[in-house]
């Protein structure tokens, strides 16, 4: 197996220990880490079946999979999913990172990601031992017929949302390779000026779920990061295939998780307060950001802020640190990240303010 890169954020110790010695404290932004309660409704349930002594099913509970269809099709009007197709997963990451691997991939096999991706996909590929390619443009991909495709709307790191066209394209281009489609869907809940669309929704697929697949997650949308709650759905077959292997390894989402997942899945109400806790936040640092000569690039939706100050984007990192703010480098992302850093929404509004309040000083 090829050896996997360092983890990225390891590298930021030195900037943080500088950060924290800002006499108002370390505001952290470098990582999406939710800091906001898990609703008392989602509490109870997770003890509600804490006393059950038997194993989960890793196919998850019945109940468990209508409601996700469900919420599929009430939040984000997709169809054409069945509860069988929906497998639930330790969080999404981990899914992100084994699914090449769980779907056969090896070898002489390609998994194409976005040219500025979430690095997990990359890691995901080397655990495969499959060749990774980054590409934002099918012409880029020239007569390769790669084995699997990742989408990511919105982007993680610069919330960039993907048009319908441009997925319906994909899907077709996909379809006539034989390639699998995955879309890693974690931020379709945070639309802000522009509407996210599903891979799974009808104007994409056309009425087939074949060759697709769906990556959800909770920790984002219902604060549930350290519950280890996610899903994934789309073809029959191909979840099928993901279930037969993760009954052999063992990768079940605990019992409790799976109906603290129900009782997310439901709650609208929940999901409406998070993005409004969101939604503020965002135009704080948004201003704030701008007024102090960054340039917000993309951004329309999604948990971040993807800022430039047209410099490397170390250099951002430290000039940034220098005020008691931690971000990420954006060639954590890729190499054309280089002038830009990730600036994280995942703060307390206290947090945030001062970050704001730090910026207009500088």
């Amino acid at each position: 197996m090829t050896r996997l890169p360092d983890f990225p954020w390891d590298s930021l110790a030195g900037v943080k220990a500088r950060a924290q010695q800002h006499p108002g404290g370390l505001v952290d932004l470098s990582i999406g880490t939710p800091v906001d309660p898990v609703p008392d409704s989602i509490r109870a349930a997770l003890a509600s079946v804490s006393d059950l002594p038997g194993y989960p099913a890793t196919h998850g509970t019945p109940e468990l999979r209508t409601t996700a269809v469900e919420a599929l099709g009430r939040r984000y009007g997709v169809t054409g999913v069945e509860p069988d197709a929906v497998l639930p997963t330790i969080g999404s990451k981990e899914a992100v990172a084994w699914l090449p691997r769980l779907l056969g991939l090896g070898p002489g096999d390609t998994v194409v990601i976005p040219e500025l991706a979430y690095p997990t996909y990359e890691v995901g590929a080397l655990l495969a031992g499959a060749e990774m390619l980054r590409a934002d443009g099918l012409t880029q991909l020239g007569p390769r017929r790669p084995a699997l495709f990742w989408l990511n709307s919105p982007s993680n790191p610069t919330g960039r949302v993907l048009g319908v066209e441009h997925l319906r394209k994909v899907v077709e281009w996909a379809r006539e390779r034989g390639t699998i489609v995955v879309s890693d869907e974690c931020y379709l809940s945070l639309g802000w000026e522009a509407e996210p669309v599903s891979v799974l929704h009808p104007s994409v697929h056309g009425g087939q779920t074949d060759g697709l697949l769906a990556v959800h997650s909770l920790s984002k949308s219902a604060n549930l990061a350290g519950y280890r709650a996610g899903f994934v759905t789309g073809d029959p077959k191909l979840v099928k295939r993901l279930l037969d292997m993760r009954k052999h390894a063992g990768m079940i989402v605990p019992r409790p998780v799976q109906q603290a997942m129900v009782t997310a899945l439901t709650d609208d109400e929940a999901l409406a307060l998070q993005r409004e806790r969101y939604r503020r936040r965002r135009l704080v640092l948004r201003k704030a950001l701008q007024d102090s000569g960054f340039e917000i690039s993309h951004s329309e939706a999604g948990l971040y802020l993807w800022a430039s100050r047209g410099e490397p984007s170390l250099s951002t990192v430290d000039w940034l640190a220098d005020r008691g703010i931690l971000v990420a480098p954006g060639t954590f992302y890729g190499p054309s990240g280089g002038s830009h850093v990730r600036v994280g929404l995942t703060a307390t509004d206290e947090r945030i303010d001062a970050a704001a309040e730090r910026l207009s000083a500088s």
